[in-house]
């Protein structure tokens, strides 16, 4: 593995050079509605995976569970 491709953990989040212009060749709406529906499907996979191991949780605990996992803990 060579240098540049090796993560460093101040710069986890690297896009790919090829991806990069794909996303650049969008308009803000289009990348804005990609992000949302990342978003989403993060919440999505959050929820679901709540479910399954806490099943003794409530609706609120597991949705403030996501959400705080969603802010970095902000919440």
């Amino acid at each position: 593995m060579n240098r540049s491709s090796q993560l460093r953990p101040e710069r986890i989040e690297v896009v790919d050079d090829a991806m990069a212009d794909v996303l650049r060749q969008k308009s803000s709406q289009e990348r804005l509605r990609i992000a949302f529906g990342l978003f989403s499907s993060a919440r999505r996979m959050l929820l679901s995976h709540f479910c399954s191991e806490h099943a003794d949780w409530t609706d609120e605990r597991i949705n403030r569970e996501a959400a705080r996992r969603l802010s970095h803990g902000a919440i």
